[in-house]
């Protein structure tokens, strides 16, 4: 439903095959697009569906097999030059026939995968805030939820900006139900979500200067031994941190403990009070909750940073409740949807395209594209771009060399350009990009 919304959003034509009629019911009273409820893997549904004429076919339903199934239909039916599945299964996605694009499919994509490393690019930078990696710079996209206290409240952004030696630019501001490309004038306000635009580097200085200390991370807490668990496992025990994972199925346990003999598996859970004293939980430096219980990811960590735990990561599969995470004190919230989206959204725009994250639940993005000489952003002034108003150009790398922008900055074939926008925008953004 995410991806179709924000593809809607701009203003392509979208069709849903959904077979549970509850769902299809849903989906029609809150998109506005074609809803069929049938199967997905009819060629009559198709056709009515309107393959004939499609451009891209995504499927996403919760079996593996019903995703291949039906893009190999597709592929063996009509004329579709993009055929996108999402495969869970490890055994499957590493599968050898893949590379070849087995059943037609020219994508897949793993939501788990996507997750885990979300998760341990997280945790290599601090677990201090949500982080968005660019591919081809050291910049990365930041957020911040102000309090009351922050140095950002109640101020200027401008102020900001003379009141901070270290380079940045503020991105993005969410507001209640708004988003706001803010301006020198925009006055931050407790409870907002700030998105800021820096180096590694230069965040280490800007946390410190707002309030947010650092704190070495080598113990580490993984609730929840399932696909993602596991695979977050996987990436931190080669750092050399101490993993202990806390799993309430004990045929799982035993598993992880052949899988990962580094690691301390608990066969517990996580809501039971007493393990935090039995295992003294509270000394360690981080605990990340991946169960498949979003409240329980949510409660646990809240109650693991009053036990001790320095930092948390919360596991949220229902993107309503990312904002509400964010506003408590947890410090990282991950969405299996989103990093879904953002990796087929990326697919789908490729060419330039070098990365790309939705933030706000998808009502705006962030993208980073390689400009060539197609593009109409060449040779022209920043300044004289009919840049549409809720977007904005956050950063230039042009030659290793990160450039914030400025009005008189002209973009060079080569250039790696940043840009946020506002959803309603992305069409009119293509465009600059394309040329």
């Amino acid at each position: 439903m995410q991806i179709a919304a924000q593809l809607i959003s701009e203003g392509k034509d979208v069709v849903i095959i959904e077979k549970d009629p509850e769902r299809a019911k849903y989906v029609t009273a809150r998109l506005d697009c074609i809803v069929i409820n049938e199967e997905g893997t009819s060629i009559s549904t198709l056709k009515r569906a309107g393959m004939d004429d499609a451009y891209i076919f995504i499927s996403v339903t919760n079996s593996d097999e019903v995703n291949m199934i039906a893009c190999g239909l597709v592929a063996s039916e009509f004329n579709v030059p993009v055929k996108i599945a999402r495969v869970r299964n490890l055994d499957y996605s590493k599968a050898k026939i893949m590379e070849r694009s087995f059943l037609g499919i020219d994508f897949i994509v793993n939501s788990e995968v996507e997750t885990a490393r979300q998760i341990a690019n997280t945790i290599a930078l601090g677990a201090d805030s949500d982080v968005m990696l660019f591919e081809n710079t050291d910049l990365q996209l930041r957020n911040i939820v102000v309090s009351e206290a922050s140095y950002f409240s109640n101020r200027k952004v401008k102020d900001i900006r003379q009141g901070i030696r270290e380079p940045f630019l503020m991105a993005g501001i969410v507001r209640g139900k708004d988003f706001i490309i803010p301006t020198g004038e925009t006055v931050v306000k407790k409870d907002d979500h700030i998105y800021l635009i820096a180096t590694q580097k230069d965040f280490t200085r800007i946390f410190i200067q707002a309030g947010k200390r650092q704190e070495q991370i080598d113990r580490i807490i993984i609730v929840g031994g399932g696909r993602v668990g596991a695979l977050a496992c996987q990436y931190l025990i080669r750092t050399g941190r101490k993993i202990t994972i806390i799993e309430e199925n004990y045929e799982r346990c035993k598993v992880l403990s052949d899988r990962f003999s580094d690691a301390l598996v608990l066969n517990a859970d996580i809501s039971d009070e007493s393990i935090f004293d039995e295992e003294d939980l509270g000394s360690h430096d981080l605990i990340v909750t991946v169960t498949d219980n979003q409240e329980l990811n949510m409660l646990a960590c809240l109650y693991a940073k009053v036990m001790g735990v320095k930092r948390s990561v919360a596991l949220v599969t229902n993107t309503g409740y990312l904002s509400i995470a964010s506003r408590l004190d947890i410090d990282v919230t991950v969405s299996p949807k989103n990093s879904t989206v953002d990796a087929i959204m990326k697919f789908i725009r490729r060419g330039n395209i070098k990365s790309l994250h939705s933030i706000f639940g998808g009502r705006a993005e962030v993208i980073e594209f390689l400009a060539d000489e197609k593009s109409s952003l060449i040779g022209r002034r920043l300044k004289d771009l009919d840049f549409p108003e809720n977007s904005i150009i956050l950063s230039v790398v042009r030659n290793e060399i990160n450039m914030l922008p400025h009005g008189n900055l002209s973009i060079e074939p080569g250039d790696l350009v940043i840009i946020i926008a506002d959803k309603s925008s992305i069409s009119e953004i293509e465009g600059f990009i394309q040329g």
